[in-house]
């Protein structure tokens, strides 16, 4: 029994037709439409409202929204499950939200990581395959998004809380999935605390922990007999013309009698679409970062050069900020976000740590 995991699936205004005519030859090719029909449970991750309402919210970054009938194309390669656990899913605020959950569920497939309440938000999927009952969590970072801002809408990650709904679920089921959204876009390692977060989500019981989000491949290792994988890049996402944008890694789980078996499956954008990829380079790069990250002190030195290159972009934004007159403005919401969100707080904080580094390198 195979379930294929992938990341960020979301329909933009190049290939948006594609998704309503459910043309899946077209936006997958023969080989990879293929793998993905033989799998017995797929779950992607869908970063996008899907909605024909809803009002745009104040946020940093787009508001991304999708028409209901591009669900045609999810429900015909045979999508069983969507986290909406991410920044994108309530851009059309309450209206779209709903409209999201709901037309989701006319279309038959199921959700996790959201909902309209606290319990909906934070509840698992559970499913059974192969005789064995396999659970999914899902949570994501401060952007936009969390039911605790909203009254409705996504299962924030909480350092307390999260970990130990992991652990109980992990008492229901056989096999535990956990999908985590979160760490710093286009930055294909982990963090020293996005692997601390993993790492606690393998000590309490997860199988399985991904980190979508990013944009780009990142790294794997096993730890504690649990696989960790911090990035897959994005499934179709025909957003961005970044080369990190262009390539991405589908998770599959195999499931049979000796047990459980993980591997990568590569993939790439041409133009607007999604195809099975041949190029080694994919799976290689996503090899050698995952023996990289297994030296001593690698991912923090990692990060520290980061955060020197981060530095200044950051330093120069708050330098605007420093004008009251820049605070009136919806600048102030991307001041938030900084200050909320994980990623952003842990890479300003490590950019401000190394700022003698960076005043070094200027002389």
């Amino acid at each position: 029994m195979r379930i294929l995991i992938g990341a960020d699936f979301v329909p933009t205004e190049s290939n948006e037709e594609l998704f309503k005519n459910a043309d899946i030859d077209a936006l997958f090719g023969q080989e990879l439409k293929e793998i993905l029909l033989g799998a017995d449970y797929r779950i992607f991750n869908l970063e996008t409202a899907i909605t024909d309402g809803g009002k745009p919210i104040t946020k940093a970054g787009p508001n991304l929204v999708a028409k209901p009938e591009t669900l045609n194309a999810y429900k015909a390669i045979g999508v069983d499950l969507v986290t909406i656990s991410n920044n994108h899913v309530f851009d059309l605020g309450e209206e779209g939200f709903q409209d999201t959950v709901r037309h989701l569920k006319e279309y038959g497939i199921a959700t996790v990581g959201g909902g309209f309440t606290k319990e909906e938000a934070k509840k698992p999927h559970i499913f059974t395959l192969g005789g064995k009952k396999i659970g999914v969590y899902a949570c994501c970072e401060h952007e936009f998004s969390w039911i605790e801002d909203y009254g409705i809408g996504c299962n924030g990650f909480d350092p307390l809380e999260c970990p130990d709904a992991v652990a109980a679920l992990k008492k229901e089921v056989d096999y535990c999935i956990v999908l985590y959204h979160g760490g710093k876009e286009h930055y294909p390692y982990p963090s020293p605390w996005v692997r601390k977060r993993c790492r606690k989500f393998a000590e309490k019981g997860a199988d399985l922990v991904i980190c979508q989000h990013t944009h780009c491949i990142g790294a794997r290792e096993e730890y504690m007999g649990a696989e960790l994988v911090y990035g897959q890049g994005n499934f179709l996402f025909d957003h961005s013309d970044k080369e990190c944008w262009k390539t991405n890694v589908l998770c599959a789980v195999d499931i049979d009698e000796s047990g459980v078996k993980v591997s990568y499956i590569p993939v790439e954008k041409q133009g607007e679409r999604a195809r099975l990829s041949e190029n080694p380079a994919i799976l290689d790069g996503f090899n050698r970062r995952s023996e990289e990250i297994q030296t001593e002190g690698f991912v923090e030195k990692k990060y520290d050069e980061f955060a020197v290159e981060m530095q200044e972009w950051y330093l120069n934004v708050f330098k605007q900020w420093l004008d009251p007159s820049i605070l009136k403005c919806d600048r102030r919401v991307a001041l938030l976000n900084f200050i909320e969100c994980e990623a952003h707080r842990e890479l300003m904080i490590a950019a401000l740590k190394q700022l003698d580094v960076y005043e070094n390198r200027k002389k």
